[in-house]
């Protein structure tokens, strides 16, 4: 009986032949790649027959991978490390401290208009062009799902599948279900949970946190402070060119994101994108503390009008440079000035990029063919739903 146990398991163990007989040895079988190349070979073999699940050998073991989770060379080319929530999320983290403020109410709700601007900038998804959907306010207009295929990034893909198996909606339906704010029982599934723990946690794998504990009164708490400051620093020299060029003249949109190495698909859109969602996200002040007040104050109303320039399609419409199909702006004079800016100075109301400059740069980017003119609808559905967030919380 003893033979007979230890003979089965040996076959179930080596995966003997038909005739029963052992395998001669007792442990796994080595498949015929295992030379000094097998390995990289065996792997190569399988992402080129697109077959799910098979094993690539490593070693001496067996692993069994996804080929759809290997990187995209494409999405690496031409997207930046860090995603435009990441980037979001590290302005408003405490560099020594790594944790959030208590008492920001915005940061969640930005994060979830944050994935809809990256996918769209990934061309995943856009505004539908049907005749009858252009007749609804913007920020209803129905979101079409234009590529299924993965990001490589775990709440994109998410937020994909959630797109694909649903009905069309808008950006506002859309940021409302992924943040959970719903009455209606049967879309909570929606929901995008621990979204900041998740971010923080992929940007801990990235390189850029660490991942320590601190004790807050009774309990302890997981905070990632920063490791790789160079990383935020980049962060915060796009959002400053923006807010504090003094010349207003906008440098060449490549240099945005110099420290990629590498081009970067639309810099000049993704830059205004988090510039706008940082506004929101209530994040901008931990960027401007080094300023002075009055140039700070400046910094804030620029943020506030770029938001109101480009939340509208088409965008930017009175900058000489609108972005869109109908670049008949709204009527009205020029733009009345902002609550407290009659009081500042003229040279702190000069800073920053002009509105012009920048809507030409963006205008580039769309007639270059980094993004099609339904993504760029959809950036700006976004951020018009962004720039109602005090209205709507």
């Amino acid at each position: 009986m003893s033979a007979v146990g230890t003979s089965g398991l040996q076959r179930r163990r080596g995966g003997a032949g038909a005739n029963g007989s052992a395998s001669p040895a007792a442990g796994p079988s080595t498949p015929t790649g295992s030379g000094p190349g097998g390995a990289s070979a065996s792997a190569a073999a399988a992402v080129a027959s697109g077959a799910l699940g098979k094993a690539a050998l490593t070693g001496d073991h067996r692993i069994a991978y996804d080929p759809r989770d290997l990187d995209d060379p494409q999405e690496t080319r031409a997207h930046p490390r860090l995603t435009l929530m990441d980037e979001c999320l590290l302005l408003g983290l405490k560099d020594r401290q790594g944790y959030l403020s208590f008492w920001n109410d915005n940061i969640s709700y930005t994060l979830r208009g944050c994935i809809l601007i990256e996918l769209a900038l990934r061309r995943r998804i856009g505004v539908s062009r049907d005749g009858a959907a252009r007749a609804r306010p913007l920020s209803e207009r129905p979101l079409e799902l234009l590529d299924s295929r993965m990001t490589g990034e775990v709440l994109l893909d998410e937020t994909l599948r959630l797109i694909k198996g649903a009905e069309p909606m808008g950006a506002a339906q859309w940021v409302d279900l992924l943040s959970g704010e719903t009455w209606n029982v049967t879309k909570i599934g929606f929901q995008l949970k621990q979204v900041r723990e998740r971010l923080a946690k992929g940007l801990v794998d990235k390189g850029v946190l660490r991942t320590e504990k601190r004790n807050f009164l009774l309990f302890d708490m997981a905070t990632h402070p920063v490791a790789d400051s160079g990383a935020k620093d980049a962060v915060l020299r796009r959002v400053l060119t923006l807010l504090t060029s003094r010349s207003g003249t906008l440098p060449s949109p490549g240099s945005l994101y110099r420290d990629e190495g590498k081009a970067v698909s639309a810099p000049a859109t993704r830059s205004l994108a988090l510039l706008c969602c940082a506004f929101s996200a209530n994040v901008l002040e931990n960027a401007l503390t080094h300023l002075a007040y009055d140039a700070r104050e400046a910094a804030f109303q620029k943020a506030d009008d770029l938001l109101a320039d480009f939340a509208q399609w088409p965008m930017a419409p009175r900058s000489g440079a609108a972005i869109g199909s109908n670049v008949a702006g709204p009527a009205g004079g020029a733009r009345k000035p902002g609550i407290g800016e009659g009081s500042m100075s003229t040279e702190a109301q000069g800073a920053g990029v002009s509105t012009a400059e920048l809507a030409k740069a963006v205008r580039a980017e769309l007639v270059r063919g980094d993004a099609g003119e339904a993504q760029f609808e959809t950036i700006a559905a976004v951020l018009h739903v962004l720039s109602r967030m005090d209205s709507l919380l």
